[in-house]
């Protein structure tokens, strides 16, 4: 499915308890259609000492949304936004907004 959101976007959450957020995408996970977004839906997991979490206790970390709960925020126009996609002259397939029409990654 996909939808053409990638890692490092700018994403806004349209549906949920964290409904109005912006954030970045730290990953994007194919199979599962899920997202981890900085600072947006964080958890409290209770952990062991390990190697990276040195100290253990509580952790908060961030859990993964569905993909279809976010919406792309162009960085052209900074509106939430649909994507297409189009060919250039030199053959290459871009994204754009369907907002303002403009291509989203060079």
């Amino acid at each position: 499915m996909g939808l053409g959101i990638k890692k490092n976007d700018t994403i806004l959450v349209i549906t949920g308890k964290e409904k109005g957020k912006k954030g970045r995408v730290l990953s994007v996970s194919q199979l599962k259609d899920q997202l981890l977004i900085e600072k947006v839906n964080i958890i409290k997991r209770h952990m062991k000492p390990t190697r990276k979490y040195t100290q253990g206790g509580i952790i908060e970390k961030e859990a993964p949304l569905h993909i279809s709960n976010v919406m792309l925020v162009c960085p052209k126009c900074s509106k939430p936004t649909r994507i297409g996609n189009s060919l250039l002259q030199d053959g290459r397939k871009v994204r754009m907004c369907k907002k303002c029409r403009e291509v989203i990654d060079q």
